[in-house]
């Protein structure tokens, strides 16, 4: 049974991986956030609870340890946050990393120019592609909240296809990497709805 430690489990995209992740495989989860009444308990015998800072290199550590995939679905100081959760993965030895970017980040997106608004996800996606780990960088589109299940995607270099994704086409993409973790190893992902 794979163990999947969840790195800001209290957002949108995380609420519904983690959801698609119980209904549709045998993976364990630790949910791991800064406050843990922002998620209702989950009733199930395979889901954990961690209130911890990411920044916390001790609680973010203990919480790894022993875990199999990491995903990380985060906000805020994102060049930061991903040097702390690199840190953390090398001590403790975990290698599959599934990290949540923006589309647009290798200026891929034809007649978008983001300029500094998508900085933090850049630097934060040279952090991670500079690891060394097994990481998968997910660079998705608007989320929406349809209930479809309907994507393609993209590898950097490639022409971003696409505006919008729903959140479950998200999910749906991150439970075929935990499922099969063999799968898009060191590459960046772009996701649209088709």
């Amino acid at each position: 049974m794979t163990k999947v430690l969840i790195l800001g489990a209290a957002g949108s995209l995380a609420r519904v991986a983690t959801r698609y992740l119980l209904d549709n495989s045998d993976a364990r989860l630790t949910l791991y956030l800064r406050q843990a009444n922002r998620l209702t308990p989950q009733h199930s015998s395979r889901v954990r609870i961690i209130e911890g800072d990411l920044l916390d290199t001790r609680s973010l550590e203990d919480a790894m340890a022993g875990q199999d995939i990491v995903y990380a679905n985060l906000a805020g100081e994102l060049k930061k946050q991903a040097h702390s959760v690199v840190q953390a993965m090398q001590a403790t030895g975990v290698k599959r990393l599934i990290f949540i970017s923006s589309m647009g980040i290798y200026d891929e997106v034809p007649g978008k120019s983001h300029g500094d608004i998508l900085k933090p996800y850049r630097e934060s996606a040279a952090v991670i592609e500079d690891s060394g780990l097994d990481y998968t960088l997910i660079r998705p589109a608007w989320f929406t909240n349809s209930s479809e299940v309907d994507y393609a995607l993209t590898h950097k270099g490639d022409v971003f296809r696409g505006s919008s994704v729903s959140r479950l086409s998200i999910a749906d993409l991150i439970n075929r990497l935990v499922t099969s973790p063999d799968l898009y190893l060191r590459e960046s992902l772009g996701i649209a709805r088709r």
